[in-house]
Protein backbone atom coordinates (compact mmCIF):
# COMPACT_ATOMS: atom_id res chain seq x y z
CA UNK A 1 0.00 0.00 0.00
CA UNK A 2 2.84 2.38 0.75
CA UNK A 3 4.06 2.16 -2.84
CA UNK A 4 0.60 2.94 -4.25
CA UNK A 5 0.10 5.73 -1.70
CA UNK A 6 3.31 7.35 -2.88
CA UNK A 7 2.20 6.99 -6.50
CA UNK A 8 -1.16 8.59 -5.72
CA UNK A 9 0.53 11.51 -3.94
CA UNK A 10 2.89 12.08 -6.87
CA UNK A 11 0.10 11.97 -9.46
CA UNK A 12 -2.07 14.28 -7.37
CA UNK A 13 0.64 16.89 -6.84
CA UNK A 14 2.16 17.23 -10.31
CA UNK A 15 0.76 18.65 -13.52
CA UNK A 16 3.65 17.34 -15.63
CA UNK A 17 2.55 14.60 -18.02
CA UNK A 18 6.10 13.24 -18.24
CA UNK A 19 6.38 13.12 -14.44
CA UNK A 20 3.09 11.25 -14.18
CA UNK A 21 4.12 8.68 -16.79
CA UNK A 22 7.52 8.24 -15.12
CA UNK A 23 5.89 7.68 -11.71
CA UNK A 24 3.51 5.07 -13.13
CA UNK A 25 6.32 3.28 -14.98
CA UNK A 26 8.34 3.09 -11.76
CA UNK A 27 5.34 1.66 -9.90
CA UNK A 28 4.39 -0.92 -12.54
CA UNK A 29 7.96 -2.15 -12.91
CA UNK A 30 8.25 -2.86 -9.18
CA UNK A 31 4.70 -4.01 -8.28
CA UNK A 32 3.58 -7.66 -8.33
CA UNK A 33 0.93 -8.69 -10.86
CA UNK A 34 -2.17 -8.40 -8.66
CA UNK A 35 -1.09 -4.95 -7.45
CA UNK A 36 -0.48 -3.90 -11.05
CA UNK A 37 -4.00 -4.99 -11.99
CA UNK A 38 -5.69 -3.10 -9.16
CA UNK A 39 -3.59 -0.01 -9.83
CA UNK A 40 -4.64 -0.08 -13.50
CA UNK A 41 -8.24 -0.56 -12.38
CA UNK A 42 -8.24 2.57 -10.22
CA UNK A 43 -5.99 4.76 -12.37
CA UNK A 44 -7.99 4.08 -15.54
CA UNK A 45 -11.10 5.53 -13.92
CA UNK A 46 -12.86 2.39 -12.73
CA UNK A 47 -14.35 2.59 -9.27
CA UNK A 48 -15.65 0.27 -6.59
CA UNK A 49 -19.32 0.50 -5.89
CA UNK A 50 -19.62 2.70 -2.80
CA UNK A 51 -18.94 0.57 0.25
CA UNK A 52 -20.24 3.00 2.89
CA UNK A 53 -22.69 5.85 2.37
CA UNK A 54 -21.54 9.44 2.78
CA UNK A 55 -24.10 10.18 5.51
CA UNK A 56 -22.78 7.32 7.66
CA UNK A 57 -19.20 8.45 7.13
CA UNK A 58 -20.07 12.00 8.22
CA UNK A 59 -21.85 10.62 11.28
CA UNK A 60 -18.87 8.43 12.21
CA UNK A 61 -16.53 11.37 11.61
CA UNK A 62 -18.47 13.56 14.05
CA UNK A 63 -18.41 10.79 16.66
CA UNK A 64 -14.71 9.98 16.20
CA UNK A 65 -13.55 13.60 16.15
CA UNK A 66 -15.74 14.53 19.15
CA UNK A 67 -16.57 17.74 17.31
CA UNK A 68 -20.08 19.21 17.04
CA UNK A 69 -21.93 17.96 13.98
CA UNK A 70 -22.42 21.52 12.70
CA UNK A 71 -18.66 22.11 12.79
CA UNK A 72 -17.98 18.87 10.91
CA UNK A 73 -20.53 19.86 8.28
CA UNK A 74 -19.08 23.36 8.01
CA UNK A 75 -15.57 21.92 7.62
CA UNK A 76 -16.78 19.50 4.96
CA UNK A 77 -18.50 22.35 3.10
CA UNK A 78 -15.28 24.37 3.22
CA UNK A 79 -12.97 21.54 2.14
CA UNK A 80 -15.40 20.19 -0.46
CA UNK A 81 -14.11 16.61 -0.31
CA UNK A 82 -15.24 14.10 2.33
CA UNK A 83 -12.15 11.88 2.07
CA UNK A 84 -9.85 14.85 2.60
CA UNK A 85 -12.01 16.24 5.42
CA UNK A 86 -11.74 12.96 7.34
CA UNK A 87 -7.98 12.81 6.88
CA UNK A 88 -7.54 16.44 7.93
CA UNK A 89 -9.58 16.04 11.12
CA UNK A 90 -8.42 12.61 12.26
CA UNK A 91 -5.21 11.41 10.65
CA UNK A 92 -1.83 11.79 12.32
CA UNK A 93 0.81 12.93 9.86
CA UNK A 94 3.73 11.26 11.66
CA UNK A 95 2.54 7.83 12.81
CA UNK A 96 3.96 4.82 10.91
CA UNK A 97 1.69 3.29 8.30
CA UNK A 98 0.43 -0.12 9.52
CA UNK A 99 -0.36 -1.08 5.91
CA UNK A 100 3.08 -0.12 4.58
CA UNK A 101 4.25 -3.70 4.10
CA UNK A 102 1.00 -4.88 2.51
CA UNK A 103 0.27 -4.86 -1.18
CA UNK A 104 -2.57 -2.95 -2.81
CA UNK A 105 -4.38 -6.13 -3.85
CA UNK A 106 -4.04 -7.62 -0.36
CA UNK A 107 -5.66 -4.56 1.23
CA UNK A 108 -8.42 -4.13 -1.37
CA UNK A 109 -9.41 -7.80 -1.45
CA UNK A 110 -8.73 -8.67 2.20
CA UNK A 111 -10.05 -5.56 3.93
CA UNK A 112 -11.81 -3.05 1.72
CA UNK A 113 -14.13 -5.34 -0.25
CA UNK A 114 -15.01 -7.40 2.82
CA UNK A 115 -16.83 -4.36 4.21
CA UNK A 116 -19.80 -5.51 2.11
CA UNK A 117 -19.89 -8.79 4.00
CA UNK A 118 -20.31 -7.13 7.38
CA UNK A 119 -23.98 -7.32 8.30
CA UNK A 120 -24.20 -4.48 10.81
CA UNK A 121 -23.23 -0.82 10.62
CA UNK A 122 -21.52 -1.20 14.01
CA UNK A 123 -19.04 -3.72 12.60
CA UNK A 124 -18.29 -1.54 9.60
CA UNK A 125 -17.94 1.49 11.85
CA UNK A 126 -15.37 -0.25 14.04
CA UNK A 127 -13.27 -1.25 11.06
CA UNK A 128 -13.43 2.09 9.25
CA UNK A 129 -12.82 4.27 12.30
CA UNK A 130 -9.98 1.94 13.23
CA UNK A 131 -8.31 2.84 9.94
CA UNK A 132 -8.86 6.53 10.58
CA UNK A 133 -7.24 6.34 14.02
CA UNK A 134 -4.13 4.39 12.97
CA UNK A 135 -3.26 5.59 9.45
CA UNK A 136 -1.02 8.55 8.62
CA UNK A 137 -2.54 11.38 6.58
CA UNK A 138 -1.64 10.25 3.02
CA UNK A 139 -2.71 6.64 3.60
CA UNK A 140 -5.94 7.71 5.34
CA UNK A 141 -6.78 10.09 2.50
CA UNK A 142 -6.20 7.33 -0.10
CA UNK A 143 -8.20 4.68 1.79
CA UNK A 144 -11.14 7.08 2.07
CA UNK A 145 -10.94 7.82 -1.66
CA UNK A 146 -11.00 4.12 -2.50
CA UNK A 147 -13.82 3.41 -0.05
CA UNK A 148 -16.07 6.17 -1.39
CA UNK A 149 -15.33 5.52 -5.08
CA UNK A 150 -14.00 9.07 -5.47
CA UNK A 151 -10.41 8.41 -6.53
CA UNK A 152 -9.42 10.84 -9.27
CA UNK A 153 -5.76 11.45 -9.99
CA UNK A 154 -5.66 13.48 -13.18
CA UNK A 155 -4.57 10.70 -15.50
CA UNK A 156 -6.53 9.32 -18.41
CA UNK A 157 -6.71 5.72 -19.53
CA UNK A 158 -4.56 6.74 -22.49
CA UNK A 159 -1.84 8.02 -20.14
CA UNK A 160 -1.98 4.80 -18.11
CA UNK A 161 -1.61 2.86 -21.36
CA UNK A 162 1.40 5.01 -22.27
CA UNK A 163 3.14 3.94 -19.05
CA UNK A 164 2.19 0.28 -19.53
CA UNK A 165 3.46 0.40 -23.12
CA UNK A 166 6.85 1.58 -21.85
CA UNK A 167 6.94 -1.22 -19.26
CA UNK A 168 5.90 -3.96 -21.69
CA UNK A 169 7.43 -2.74 -24.94
CA UNK A 170 4.03 -3.16 -26.63
CA UNK A 171 2.38 -0.52 -28.85
CA UNK A 172 0.02 1.70 -26.89
CA UNK A 173 -3.02 0.83 -29.10
CA UNK A 174 -2.60 -2.83 -28.12
CA UNK A 175 -2.65 -1.91 -24.41
CA UNK A 176 -5.68 0.36 -24.91
CA UNK A 177 -7.57 -2.41 -26.69
CA UNK A 178 -6.83 -4.85 -23.88
CA UNK A 179 -8.13 -2.35 -21.31
CA UNK A 180 -11.51 -2.01 -23.02
CA UNK A 181 -14.59 -3.83 -21.83
CA UNK A 182 -15.02 -5.91 -18.70
CA UNK A 183 -12.09 -7.53 -16.93
CA UNK A 184 -11.16 -8.75 -13.46
CA UNK A 185 -8.25 -7.01 -11.72
CA UNK A 186 -6.06 -9.96 -10.79
CA UNK A 187 -2.58 -11.31 -11.50
CA UNK A 188 -3.79 -13.26 -14.54
CA UNK A 189 -5.18 -10.12 -16.12
CA UNK A 190 -1.95 -8.21 -15.44
CA UNK A 191 0.07 -10.98 -17.09
CA UNK A 192 -2.22 -11.00 -20.14
CA UNK A 193 -2.19 -7.21 -20.31
CA UNK A 194 1.61 -7.06 -20.57
CA UNK A 195 2.13 -10.29 -22.54
CA UNK A 196 3.55 -10.34 -26.06
CA UNK A 197 0.95 -9.48 -28.68
CA UNK A 198 -0.44 -12.59 -30.37
CA UNK A 199 -3.19 -10.72 -32.22
CA UNK A 200 -5.94 -12.45 -30.25
CA UNK A 201 -8.95 -10.47 -29.07
CA UNK A 202 -11.24 -11.25 -26.16
CA UNK A 203 -14.61 -12.26 -27.56
CA UNK A 204 -16.62 -9.32 -26.22
CA UNK A 205 -13.89 -6.66 -26.24
CA UNK A 206 -14.67 -3.37 -28.06
CA UNK A 207 -12.07 -1.09 -29.60
CA UNK A 208 -11.03 2.29 -28.19
CA UNK A 209 -13.18 5.00 -29.74
CA UNK A 210 -11.97 7.49 -32.33
CA UNK A 211 -13.14 10.97 -31.31
CA UNK A 212 -13.63 14.24 -33.16
CA UNK A 213 -12.39 17.73 -32.32
CA UNK A 214 -14.78 20.72 -32.38
CA UNK A 215 -14.40 23.10 -35.30
CA UNK A 216 -15.22 26.50 -33.89
CA UNK A 217 -13.83 29.88 -32.96
CA UNK A 218 -14.90 31.33 -29.66
CA UNK A 219 -17.13 33.15 -29.06
CA UNK A 220 -18.77 32.38 -32.42
CA UNK A 221 -18.56 29.97 -35.29
CA UNK A 222 -16.11 29.96 -38.17
CA UNK A 223 -16.97 31.58 -41.46
CA UNK A 224 -17.02 29.45 -44.60
CA UNK A 225 -13.74 30.99 -45.74
CA UNK A 226 -12.15 30.12 -42.38
CA UNK A 227 -13.39 26.53 -42.63
CA UNK A 228 -11.98 26.21 -46.13
CA UNK A 229 -8.65 27.68 -45.06
CA UNK A 230 -8.43 25.31 -42.09
CA UNK A 231 -9.48 22.09 -43.84
CA UNK A 232 -8.51 22.57 -47.49
CA UNK A 233 -10.28 20.88 -50.41
CA UNK A 234 -13.81 19.74 -49.57
CA UNK A 235 -13.26 16.68 -51.78
CA UNK A 236 -10.80 15.32 -49.19
CA UNK A 237 -13.52 15.10 -46.56
CA UNK A 238 -16.46 12.78 -45.93
CA UNK A 239 -19.40 14.68 -44.44
CA UNK A 240 -22.19 13.06 -42.41
CA UNK A 241 -24.89 14.23 -40.05
CA UNK A 242 -23.87 14.39 -36.40
CA UNK A 243 -26.43 12.26 -34.62
CA UNK A 244 -27.57 12.98 -31.06
CA UNK A 245 -27.76 9.59 -29.38
CA UNK A 246 -25.57 7.10 -27.53
CA UNK A 247 -22.29 6.23 -29.23
CA UNK A 248 -21.99 2.47 -29.43
CA UNK A 249 -19.97 -0.42 -30.86
CA UNK A 250 -21.91 -3.45 -32.04
CA UNK A 251 -19.83 -6.65 -31.92
CA UNK A 252 -20.74 -9.93 -33.55
CA UNK A 253 -18.20 -12.67 -32.82
CA UNK A 254 -18.59 -16.47 -32.63
CA UNK A 255 -22.38 -16.16 -32.97
CA UNK A 256 -22.58 -13.88 -29.93
CA UNK A 257 -23.58 -10.20 -29.83
CA UNK A 258 -22.30 -7.39 -27.61
CA UNK A 259 -23.30 -3.73 -27.66
CA UNK A 260 -20.98 -1.36 -25.79
CA UNK A 261 -21.46 2.33 -25.00
CA UNK A 262 -18.63 4.80 -25.25
CA UNK A 263 -18.52 4.78 -21.45
CA UNK A 264 -17.60 1.07 -21.64
CA UNK A 265 -20.95 -0.10 -20.35
CA UNK A 266 -22.39 -3.28 -21.81
CA UNK A 267 -25.87 -2.20 -22.95
CA UNK A 268 -26.91 -5.23 -25.03
CA UNK A 269 -29.82 -6.04 -22.72
CA UNK A 270 -31.16 -2.49 -22.80
CA UNK A 271 -31.56 -2.59 -26.59
CA UNK A 272 -32.66 -6.15 -27.42
CA UNK A 273 -33.99 -5.18 -30.88
CA UNK A 274 -30.49 -4.12 -31.94
CA UNK A 275 -28.99 -7.31 -30.51
CA UNK A 276 -31.58 -9.34 -32.44
CA UNK A 277 -30.79 -7.48 -35.66
CA UNK A 278 -27.07 -8.18 -35.20
CA UNK A 279 -27.71 -11.88 -35.66
CA UNK A 280 -27.82 -11.18 -39.40
CA UNK A 281 -24.22 -9.90 -39.38
CA UNK A 282 -21.30 -12.12 -40.40
CA UNK A 283 -19.14 -13.40 -37.56
CA UNK A 284 -16.14 -11.18 -36.86
CA UNK A 285 -17.96 -7.88 -37.51
CA UNK A 286 -17.61 -4.74 -35.40
CA UNK A 287 -19.65 -1.64 -36.25
CA UNK A 288 -19.32 1.87 -34.81
CA UNK A 289 -22.48 3.96 -34.72
CA UNK A 290 -25.11 5.81 -32.75
CA UNK A 291 -28.04 4.32 -30.86
CA UNK A 292 -31.07 6.52 -31.62
CA UNK A 293 -34.71 6.52 -30.60
CA UNK A 294 -36.29 6.33 -34.06
CA UNK A 295 -39.89 6.50 -35.23
CA UNK A 296 -41.60 7.16 -38.56
CA UNK A 297 -38.31 7.54 -40.38
CA UNK A 298 -36.87 10.24 -38.10
CA UNK A 299 -34.99 10.50 -34.80
CA UNK A 300 -37.01 11.13 -31.66
CA UNK A 301 -35.78 13.64 -29.03
CA UNK A 302 -32.94 12.49 -26.81
CA UNK A 303 -35.39 12.55 -23.91
CA UNK A 304 -37.14 9.58 -25.57
CA UNK A 305 -33.88 7.65 -25.62
CA UNK A 306 -33.41 8.45 -21.94
CA UNK A 307 -36.51 6.37 -21.22
CA UNK A 308 -34.47 3.35 -22.34
CA UNK A 309 -31.25 4.19 -20.50
CA UNK A 310 -30.85 2.33 -17.23
CA UNK A 311 -33.59 -0.23 -17.94
CA UNK A 312 -31.75 -3.53 -18.11
CA UNK A 313 -34.82 -5.38 -19.42
CA UNK A 314 -37.29 -2.93 -21.00
CA UNK A 315 -40.91 -4.08 -21.12
CA UNK A 316 -43.09 -4.48 -24.18
CA UNK A 317 -44.69 -1.03 -23.79
CA UNK A 318 -41.31 0.71 -23.52
CA UNK A 319 -40.06 -1.14 -26.60
CA UNK A 320 -43.15 -0.08 -28.52
CA UNK A 321 -43.24 3.54 -27.36
CA UNK A 322 -39.51 4.22 -27.78
CA UNK A 323 -38.17 2.04 -30.61
CA UNK A 324 -34.45 2.32 -31.40
CA UNK A 325 -32.01 1.76 -34.25
CA UNK A 326 -28.24 1.76 -34.63
CA UNK A 327 -27.11 4.36 -37.16
CA UNK A 328 -23.86 2.80 -38.45
CA UNK A 329 -21.04 5.01 -39.71
CA UNK A 330 -17.85 2.96 -39.49
CA UNK A 331 -16.59 -0.58 -39.83
CA UNK A 332 -13.79 -1.64 -37.46
CA UNK A 333 -13.55 -5.39 -37.95
CA UNK A 334 -14.30 -7.59 -40.94
CA UNK A 335 -14.15 -11.38 -40.78
CA UNK A 336 -12.36 -11.10 -37.46
CA UNK A 337 -9.65 -8.83 -38.96
CA UNK A 338 -8.97 -5.41 -37.44
CA UNK A 339 -9.34 -2.89 -40.31
CA UNK A 340 -8.92 0.33 -38.31
CA UNK A 341 -5.61 1.14 -40.02
CA UNK A 342 -7.26 1.11 -43.45
CA UNK A 343 -8.20 4.54 -44.85
CA UNK A 344 -11.74 5.69 -44.19
CA UNK A 345 -12.63 5.55 -47.89
CA UNK A 346 -11.88 1.83 -47.98
CA UNK A 347 -13.68 1.13 -44.71
CA UNK A 348 -16.69 3.06 -45.99
CA UNK A 349 -16.82 1.01 -49.22
CA UNK A 350 -16.85 -2.21 -47.19
CA UNK A 351 -19.49 -0.79 -44.85
CA UNK A 352 -21.75 0.11 -47.77
CA UNK A 353 -21.38 -3.41 -49.15
CA UNK A 354 -22.29 -4.89 -45.79
CA UNK A 355 -25.20 -2.46 -45.38
CA UNK A 356 -26.91 -4.04 -48.39
CA UNK A 357 -27.71 -6.96 -46.03
CA UNK A 358 -28.67 -4.87 -42.98
CA UNK A 359 -31.94 -5.78 -41.26
CA UNK A 360 -34.43 -3.09 -40.24
CA UNK A 361 -32.80 -1.99 -36.96
CA UNK A 362 -29.40 -1.28 -38.55
CA UNK A 363 -29.23 1.83 -40.73
CA UNK A 364 -26.34 3.16 -42.78
CA UNK A 365 -25.35 6.75 -41.97
CA UNK A 366 -25.79 8.98 -45.01
CA UNK A 367 -22.80 10.65 -46.68
CA UNK A 368 -23.58 14.19 -47.81
CA UNK A 369 -22.46 15.19 -51.29
CA UNK A 370 -21.01 18.66 -51.92
CA UNK A 371 -18.47 20.18 -54.27
CA UNK A 372 -17.83 23.29 -52.16
CA UNK A 373 -17.86 24.20 -48.51
CA UNK A 374 -20.70 26.68 -48.91
CA UNK A 375 -22.95 23.86 -50.16
CA UNK A 376 -22.18 21.83 -47.04
CA UNK A 377 -22.84 24.88 -44.90
CA UNK A 378 -26.28 25.23 -46.51
CA UNK A 379 -27.10 21.61 -45.67
CA UNK A 380 -25.85 22.17 -42.13
CA UNK A 381 -28.49 24.89 -41.69
CA UNK A 382 -31.13 22.14 -41.90
CA UNK A 383 -29.71 20.37 -38.83
CA UNK A 384 -32.39 21.34 -36.34
CA UNK A 385 -35.21 20.41 -38.71
CA UNK A 386 -33.57 16.99 -39.04
CA UNK A 387 -33.04 16.71 -35.24
CA UNK A 388 -29.26 16.43 -35.62
CA UNK A 389 -26.45 18.47 -34.06
CA UNK A 390 -24.62 19.52 -37.22
CA UNK A 391 -22.03 17.78 -39.37
CA UNK A 392 -19.20 15.31 -38.88
CA UNK A 393 -16.19 15.85 -41.17
CA UNK A 394 -13.78 12.92 -41.55
CA UNK A 395 -10.70 12.91 -43.76
CA UNK A 396 -11.08 10.22 -46.41
CA UNK A 397 -7.54 8.98 -45.79
CA UNK A 398 -7.90 8.86 -42.00
CA UNK A 399 -7.46 5.65 -40.07
CA UNK A 400 -9.65 4.87 -37.05
CA UNK A 401 -7.40 6.23 -34.32
CA UNK A 402 -7.57 6.06 -30.54
CA UNK A 403 -9.02 9.06 -28.75
CA UNK A 404 -9.07 12.57 -30.18
CA UNK A 405 -6.51 12.86 -33.01
CA UNK A 406 -6.77 16.50 -33.95
CA UNK A 407 -6.97 17.04 -37.70
CA UNK A 408 -8.53 13.70 -38.72
CA UNK A 409 -12.14 14.02 -37.56
CA UNK A 410 -14.03 17.25 -36.85
CA UNK A 411 -17.49 17.98 -35.48
CA UNK A 412 -19.00 21.08 -37.08
CA UNK A 413 -21.94 21.66 -34.80
CA UNK A 414 -24.66 24.21 -35.33
CA UNK A 415 -24.74 27.25 -33.10
CA UNK A 416 -26.48 26.37 -29.81
CA UNK A 417 -29.76 27.82 -28.62
CA UNK A 418 -29.31 30.74 -26.25
CA UNK A 419 -31.42 32.36 -23.56
CA UNK A 420 -30.93 35.33 -21.23
CA UNK A 421 -31.71 34.13 -17.70
CA UNK A 422 -31.58 35.50 -14.16
CA UNK A 423 -29.46 33.84 -11.48
CA UNK A 424 -31.55 32.77 -8.47
CA UNK A 425 -29.34 30.42 -6.43
CA UNK A 426 -25.66 29.61 -5.98
CA UNK A 427 -23.76 26.89 -4.17
CA UNK A 428 -20.09 25.99 -3.72
CA UNK A 429 -18.22 23.83 -6.17
CA UNK A 430 -16.11 20.78 -5.30
CA UNK A 431 -12.43 20.04 -4.91
CA UNK A 432 -10.32 23.12 -5.64
CA UNK A 433 -13.49 25.23 -6.00
CA UNK A 434 -15.01 24.17 -2.69
CA UNK A 435 -14.51 27.67 -1.25
CA UNK A 436 -16.08 29.46 -4.20
CA UNK A 437 -19.69 29.75 -5.33
CA UNK A 438 -19.46 28.27 -8.83
CA UNK A 439 -22.70 26.28 -9.32
CA UNK A 440 -25.65 28.44 -10.30
CA UNK A 441 -29.39 28.07 -10.88
CA UNK A 442 -31.02 30.26 -13.53
CA UNK A 443 -34.62 31.27 -14.21
CA UNK A 444 -36.77 33.02 -16.81
CA UNK A 445 -39.98 35.00 -16.47
CA UNK A 446 -43.37 33.30 -16.37
CA UNK A 447 -45.64 36.30 -16.03
CA UNK A 448 -44.38 38.10 -12.94
CA UNK A 449 -42.64 35.04 -11.52
CA UNK A 450 -39.13 33.70 -12.13
CA UNK A 451 -39.16 29.94 -12.74
CA UNK A 452 -35.92 27.90 -12.69
CA UNK A 453 -34.96 26.31 -16.01
CA UNK A 454 -31.34 25.18 -15.67
CA UNK A 455 -28.24 24.75 -13.54
CA UNK A 456 -24.83 25.59 -14.95
CA UNK A 457 -21.30 25.78 -13.62
CA UNK A 458 -19.06 26.26 -16.65
CA UNK A 459 -18.35 29.17 -18.95
CA UNK A 460 -16.90 31.87 -16.69
CA UNK A 461 -13.18 32.58 -16.43
CA UNK A 462 -11.37 32.70 -13.07
CA UNK A 463 -11.61 36.46 -12.78
CA UNK A 464 -15.38 36.42 -13.38
CA UNK A 465 -15.82 33.56 -10.89
CA UNK A 466 -13.98 35.53 -8.20
CA UNK A 467 -16.00 38.66 -8.93
CA UNK A 468 -19.31 36.79 -8.89
CA UNK A 469 -18.37 34.93 -5.71
CA UNK A 470 -17.81 38.23 -3.89
CA UNK A 471 -21.13 39.56 -5.20
CA UNK A 472 -23.01 36.44 -4.07
CA UNK A 473 -21.66 36.73 -0.53
CA UNK A 474 -22.73 40.39 -0.33
CA UNK A 475 -26.18 39.83 -1.83
CA UNK A 476 -27.43 36.64 -0.17
CA UNK A 477 -31.15 36.71 0.70
CA UNK A 478 -31.58 33.26 2.33
CA UNK A 479 -29.51 30.16 3.05
CA UNK A 480 -30.63 26.57 2.57
CA UNK A 481 -27.68 24.51 3.79
CA UNK A 482 -24.87 25.13 1.27
CA UNK A 483 -27.26 26.87 -1.17
CA UNK A 484 -27.73 30.64 -1.16
CA UNK A 485 -30.67 32.51 -2.60
CA UNK A 486 -29.43 35.77 -4.10
CA UNK A 487 -30.95 39.02 -5.27
CA UNK A 488 -32.46 38.27 -8.73
CA UNK A 489 -30.62 40.99 -10.63
CA UNK A 490 -27.73 39.29 -12.43
CA UNK A 491 -28.46 38.23 -16.03
CA UNK A 492 -26.45 35.63 -17.94
CA UNK A 493 -26.65 34.33 -21.47
CA UNK A 494 -26.90 30.53 -21.37
CA UNK A 495 -26.20 28.24 -24.30
CA UNK A 496 -27.77 24.79 -24.65
CA UNK A 497 -28.01 22.08 -27.28
CA UNK A 498 -31.65 21.02 -27.13
CA UNK A 499 -34.92 21.58 -25.32
CA UNK A 500 -37.76 19.20 -24.44
CA UNK A 501 -40.89 18.94 -22.33
CA UNK A 502 -40.27 17.66 -18.82
CA UNK A 503 -42.63 16.86 -15.96
CA UNK A 504 -39.66 16.74 -13.57
CA UNK A 505 -39.13 20.50 -13.65
CA UNK A 506 -41.45 23.21 -12.37
CA UNK A 507 -41.02 25.15 -15.59
CA UNK A 508 -42.23 22.13 -17.60
CA UNK A 509 -39.12 22.10 -19.79
CA UNK A 510 -35.57 20.73 -19.67
CA UNK A 511 -32.55 21.97 -21.61
CA UNK A 512 -29.57 19.83 -22.60
CA UNK A 513 -25.94 20.69 -21.80
CA UNK A 514 -26.57 24.19 -20.39
CA UNK A 515 -23.49 26.37 -19.89
CA UNK A 516 -22.79 30.05 -19.35
CA UNK A 517 -21.90 31.91 -22.52
CA UNK A 518 -21.43 35.39 -21.06
CA UNK A 519 -22.33 37.61 -18.14
CA UNK A 520 -24.85 40.18 -19.44
CA UNK A 521 -24.04 43.04 -17.04
CA UNK A 522 -25.69 45.52 -19.38
CA UNK A 523 -29.13 43.89 -19.08
CA UNK A 524 -31.67 44.57 -16.38
CA UNK A 525 -33.44 41.50 -14.95
CA UNK A 526 -36.71 42.58 -16.59
CA UNK A 527 -34.98 42.14 -19.97
CA UNK A 528 -34.37 38.44 -19.42
CA UNK A 529 -36.26 35.96 -21.60
CA UNK A 530 -39.65 34.44 -20.86
CA UNK A 531 -40.82 30.89 -20.52
CA UNK A 532 -42.99 31.44 -23.59
CA UNK A 533 -39.92 32.30 -25.67
CA UNK A 534 -38.30 29.05 -24.59
CA UNK A 535 -41.44 27.03 -25.29
CA UNK A 536 -41.38 28.44 -28.82
CA UNK A 537 -38.11 26.50 -29.34
CA UNK A 538 -39.70 23.16 -28.49
CA UNK A 539 -39.59 20.75 -31.44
Amino acid sequence: MQRFTELYRTLDQTTSTNAKVAAMVEYFEAAPGADQAWAVYFLSGRRLRRLVGASLLRQWLAESSELPEWLVEQTYASVGDLAETIALLLADRVVPDPFASRGLADFVEGDLLTLRGLEHDHARRERVTGWWQTLPYDACHLVNKLMTGALRVGVSQTLVATALAQVSGLPRPVILHRLMGEWTPDAAFAAALLAEDDGAAVLSRPYPYCLASPIERRPGELSIDEVAEQLGDVADWQAEWKWDGIRGQLIRRQSQTFLWSRGEELITGQFPEIAKAAEALPDGTVLDGEVLAWQDGAPMPFSALQRRIGRKKPGAKTLADYPVILRCYDLLEVGGVDVREQPLALRRAQLESLAATFPDRLHLSEVLEATRWSALAEQRQDSRERAVEGLMLKHRESHYGTGRKRGLWWKWKIEPHTVDAVMLYAQPGHGRRANLYTDYTFAVWDGELLVPIAKAYSGLDNQEIDELDRWIRRNTRERFGPVRSVEPVQVFELAFEAIARSTRHKSGIAVRFPRIRRWRKELAPAEADTLASLEALLP
